[in-house]
């Protein structure tokens, strides 16, 4: 099977998330900057997740550029990864309505942490339905992709201690994956280069 129904359908759902979460975004009651200021943590915690969807977006655009042929066990990999992307709305507004309580901190860190392992769940479907020595070849050793569960799971553990100290962990788990990876357009362009 072709790719492209899964790569619309994906693209569509991630749209819908990030809709979601800005409707979550509480409109100041009053026309001044104190009440804009209230309005500030939610906000923040609406750009955090809007970088890991963009985040997600981005990777998996580039990942399905170098899949020619997807399974049936690739769509339900692709369904399972969505399904975790989709409850960051509900663990984002929980997070920041709570004002980083410590059992919504966790949950927003484990909503992270399941994301991630769906992704990897993903890619592991890839390499076993016929695509998979292109991805392979093109991730390379995938060092930010094996780092990342380890920071949430830092960033879980550290929302018994401080919620605050997990979130900083969530927002530098973000900041590494803003730094473009070039890995798959280095390998297209190697490909064209050989062809």
């Amino acid at each position: 099977m072709r790719t492209s129904r899964l790569e619309a359908f994906s693209d569509g759902v991630l749209a819908i998330i990030i809709t979601i979460m800005v409707l979550e975004l509480h409109v100041p009651e009053e026309p001044s900057f104190a009440a804009l200021g209230a309005s500030a943590t939610g906000f923040l915690t609406y750009a955090l997740s809007f970088v890991y969807v963009g985040i997600y977006w981005n990777n998996h655009h580039h990942m399905f550029q170098v899949v020619e042929q997807i399974t049936g066990s690739v769509l339900w990999a692709n369904l399972h990864l969505l399904f975790w992307l989709s409850l960051l709305p509900f663990s984002t507004a929980w997070m920041d309505e709570s004002g980083f309580a410590q059992v919504p901190t966790v949950t927003y860190g484990v909503n992270l942490l399941l994301a991630a392992l769906a992704y990897y769940t993903l890619q592991l479907a890839i390499f076993n339905g016929g695509s998979g020595d292109r991805l392979r070849a093109a991730l390379g050793r995938d060092l930010k992709g094996k780092l990342s569960p380890l920071m949430y799971i830092s960033g879980i553990l550290l929302s018994f201690v401080a919620p605050w100290l997990a979130v900083a962990v969530f927002v530098f788990a973000a900041l590494v994956w803003l730094v473009p990876d070039r890995r798959v357009e280095r390998f297209l362009a190697s490909e064209g280069t050989a062809a």
